[in-house]
């Protein structure tokens, strides 16, 4: 009996890590709801029960071009994408829990800040915001979100 317990322990030592990565393997998310993607990146990753965005542009998923209308209409459109890539993965704005905001041009912060607390409601996710030379397609501002999904979504496949 002494000779099968380690074995028996090495078998099951054995299974351990291939467990825990079946449990870790990030789960891609998909949405018509958001423009395709411009370069080999996901609009989103499920990940040990979070959704990590790709930056999101004020482009048109439709037409796949900017929105005109300045900045105001690029936050808008920034997050009806974002809303879709969030609800694709079976969560909401609310439970958004950090936000990363890219702008070209800090002095239009305000009228950022305004759309982004309309958009989110009560949620007062944390938030960077850093200014950047510039961004792809001529966008003014690009957002990338950190959602904690609904205990009742799927956290990995």
């Amino acid at each position: 009996m002494s000779r099968s317990c380690p074995a028996l322990l090495l078998v099951a030592l054995a299974a351990v890590p291939t467990t825990l990565v079946a449990q870790s393997a990030p789960r891609v998310v998909v949405t018509e709801g958001a423009p395709k993607q411009i370069g080999p990146y996901s609009q989103g990753v499920i990940s040990n029960g979070f959704l990590f965005t790709a930056g999101q542009i004020g482009r048109d998923p439709a037409t796949g071009k900017l929105v005109e209308g300045g900045l105001v209409a690029e936050v808008n459109r920034v997050f009806d994408n974002l809303e879709a890539v969030v609800t694709a993965a079976g969560a909401r704005l609310a439970d958004v829990v950090k936000a990363t905001v890219f702008m070209t041009d800090l002095a239009d912060f305000e009228k950022m800040n305004a759309v982004y607390a309309q958009r989110l409601g009560e949620a007062r996710p944390a938030r960077s915001t850093v200014q950047v030379a510039k961004l792809p397609g001529g966008a003014s501002i690009e957002i990338e979100l950190v959602v904690q999904l609904p205990r009742s979504t799927p956290r990995n496949p």
